[in-house]
């Protein structure tokens, strides 16, 4: 039995080969204990406080924490036999590359985690559809930024020479950042409209001559239906460079009136019909009071102009109260006499032309 024992197999007698076999497996199981201590301990002692961000660190720890103490136990199982230098390195190079991914991977799940514990909830409290689409976008680039760096590092630690690899990367992303420049600009303007927030769904914004009512921001684009009732599509980038009115944020809406009346209007009628304007503008509670101007401003072909302007509240119906002020000038007018011009000529005929045709005939 002592020879068996002491008998060599691939430079190791066989109770090395035990020892280091025994200390894997007891990696394994003591990987297992811990496991069930983080699921079945730490969680249910970290749910009852009142913060979720240690249940989250917790979940998120349990597994790559496990898979790391195994490939430590492996290592230690493995180091104490002998091999050639070349195994040696190997083994180790393997081992410090495993624990770099094992650590990316416990950030990546904990960047992810809090995404979803703290900007998931502001994004379902905005009315926008736009950070529901970026916030899927956001964790998967960060989940790829952050395991492509861990990968780096993890070859760099295994030995390899990443120096090339980053050469290459570098190529290879400014062709594609040139390839794809346009969809970058629509991206980060899409970012500006979400960060900035000019205008959200359902505003009606004017750009580029494009009047309508936002239906979709997307990634790429933002779709508008134009008051001809048409779809229009407008890359994200022209909301960067360009100048955005917001029509639905205006706190009143204005409107310029011209009215005329006839020539034998008399001052004094002139007078009445502005004060008349001023009275039925200012008792209408559904017109902003304090901004009423109203002044006898042109003599015309075949009127006297008076201009009116004045400011509709934000939330009425604009035809609506235009009509009912429209309708009330009309009717004072017609109750006091005060007629409106319609173009008309007057001919002025000499006598002596008139005696002239008269003769003819």
């Amino acid at each position: 039995m002592p020879n068996i024992l002491e008998k060599l197999f691939y430079q190791n007698t066989f109770t090395d080969w035990v020892t280091s076999i025994g200390i894997v497996v007891a990696s394994l199981i003591l990987g297992k204990i811990i496991f069930w201590i983080f699921k079945s301990v730490f969680k249910k002692a970290f749910s009852k406080t009142k913060t979720k961000l240690d249940d989250i660190l917790v979940d998120m720890l349990d597994e790559p924490f496990v898979f790391g103490m195994v490939a430590w136990g492996i290592h230690i199982g493995l180091s104490r036999l002998k091999f050639h230098d070349s195994i040696h390195n190997l083994i180790n190079n393997f081992m410090f590359g495993f624990i770099s991914l094992m650590g990316t991977w416990f950030v990546a799940r904990c960047v992810s985690a809090a995404i979803d514990l703290f900007l998931v909830p502001i994004a379902e409290k905005t009315d926008s559809d736009f950070d529901d689409h970026l916030l899927p976008i956001i964790k998967k680039s960060s989940n790829l930024g952050i395991w492509a760096l861990g990968i780096i590092v993890g070859l760099n630690n295994a030995g390899f020479d990443v120096g090339a690899l980053i050469a290459g990367m570098g190529i290879g992303g400014l062709a594609l950042a040139m390839a794809a420049k346009d969809t970058v600009s629509n991206f980060f303007g899409g970012v500006t409209v979400f960060v900035d927030k000019p205008f959200k769904i359902h505003d009606r914004i004017k750009i580029n001559g494009i009047d309508g009512t936002v239906i979709e921001i997307g990634l790429r684009s933002t779709r508008i239906k134009t008051l001809e009732r048409r779809i229009v599509t407008i890359p994200n980038a022209k909301f960067a460079d360009g100048i955005v009115e917001n029509v639905t944020l205006e706190p009143h809406r204005k409107v310029i009136l011209n009215l005329g009346l006839m020539y034998d209007t008399t001052p004094e009628q002139m007078k009445s019909a502005m004060s008349y304007l001023k009275d039925i503008i200012d008792t209408n509670p559904k017109t902003y009071n304090d901004d009423v101007f109203i002044g006898f401003n042109s003599w015309g072909d075949f009127s006297l102009g008076i201009l009116v302007i004045y400011y509709i509240n934000k939330d009425e119906n604009y035809l609506e109260v235009q009509t009912e002020v429209n309708l009330a000038i009309l009717e004072k007018f017609n109750s006091e006499g005060l007629g409106f011009a319609f173009p008309t000529q007057t001919l002025d005929i000499p006598k002596e032309n008139l005696n002239l045709m008269d003769g003819r005939s």
